[in-house]
């Protein structure tokens, strides 16, 4: 790897861990859906690094230009009054999981300071083509036709539960219910 290449993948390193960090760290959610925007970015400049540009492409445009967003309009649509109280548990769960976390990031650093060095072997370079939008384009509408369907009415399904869950309850406009009054409301003279 040149050193541009390693500079450019720690830069993506930190975004991704940085956002999940804050993803998870934070107690508000607008922060927390930022903190995603910011792993989301990291994780298509690995992809960037692969060269694998539709990849990166489609993790920009489906997870920043939509799940974020959506993430940011269930905030907006249930208020500040959502936020869960205090978590009155135990703080080992977080400290195991911290801990858990900087070992594997230690192990990763390591991994990739010995591929700097040239103590470890590079990965073997990607088959021609690889993460080319005719070669995916290919690969989704030959043998994957079916799951692309099948993940296109979830996101159908998904989006209707959404509104569904943003209306609520709302009254009937038709029916007028008063004192003595039953039903539809008489025809405008």
């Amino acid at each position: 790897m040149k050193a541009l290449e390693i500079a450019f993948f720690a830069l993506c390193a930190l975004l991704t861990a940085g956002g999940g960090i804050a993803t998870v760290g934070s107690r508000r959610p607008i922060r927390s859906a930022l903190g995603l925007l910011t792993t989301i970015f990291g994780v298509a400049g690995c992809y960037l690094l692969l060269a694998a540009e539709m990849l990166a492409a489609i993790q920009l445009i489906v997870y920043a230009g939509a799940v974020v967003v959506l993430f940011i309009f269930v905030v907006m649509l249930l208020g500040s009054s959502s936020v869960s109280p205090p978590d009155a548990g135990s703080a080992v769960p977080r400290y195991l999981g911290a801990g858990v976390f900087l070992a594997s990031a230690a192990g990763a650093f390591a991994l990739v300071m010995r591929i700097a060095t040239g103590e470890a072997t590079e990965p073997s370079a990607p088959p021609a083509g690889f993460g080319t939008i005719e070669r995916v384009g290919r690969q989704v509408f030959t043998e994957m036709i079916v799951p692309f369907e099948l993940t296109g009415a979830l996101l159908l399904v998904a989006v209707v539960g959404a509104m569904a869950v943003g209306r609520g309850k709302q009254p009937d406009p038709t029916r007028h219910v008063g004192p003595g009054t039953e039903g539809p409301l008489p025809p405008a003279p």
